[in-house]
């Protein structure tokens, strides 16, 4: 089915939480591949992710309502599937990639420095959709930084661009 809706714009995810990492509380910042986002309303401006429940985003998310969209360029495709094949769970996606981490403004979350543009987002309701989670959330903060080629997923580990 997924690739049947195909192509899709790739957005990189930011989220942030207090997790237990082997018996010690940690905070873990964290980068997930999600293709399955969109925006949903203007006036209030509202953002959806879809997230599988077994990724370690979904916990972080889970406990800190708040997430980042990152738009990234076609040119970050490599570490766009870094992301998308690796688990963060023990693993700093930052220092894996070399993106560089900055704060968001509105949220207690990271952005990606090196994104076109950025959603700061709040979490309002979860909807279990059979395996995945649909986070709903209020866009706090908007910026878009330039008009870059995007990238979109085809099939596995193809992407393309539109422009």
């Amino acid at each position: 089915m997924i690739d049947i809706a195909n192509p899709r714009q790739i957005v990189l995810v930011t989220c942030r939480a207090v997790v237990n990492n082997f018996g010690k509380q940690e905070l873990k910042d964290n980068i997930t591949t999600i293709i399955w986002h969109s925006p949903l309303s203007n006036e209030p401006k509202m953002y959806c992710i879809s997230i599988h429940k077994q990724r370690f985003s979904h916990e972080l998310l889970s406990k800190s309502k708040v997430f980042c969209v990152n738009f990234m360029d076609v040119n970050y495709e490599s570490h766009v599937l870094f992301c998308k094949n690796n688990t963060g769970n023990n693993l700093d996606k930052f220092i894996a990639t070399g993106l560089t981490k900055m704060e968001a403004q509105k949220i207690d979350c990271s952005l990606i420095k090196e994104a076109s543009a950025h959603l700061e987002c709040e979490i309002i309701n979860e909807i279990e959709t059979g395996d995945h989670i649909l986070f709903l959330a209020r866009v706090l903060n908007d910026k878009l930084y330039r008009k870059d080629k995007r990238i979109f997923h085809i099939s596995g580990d193809e992407f393309s661009t539109i422009i």
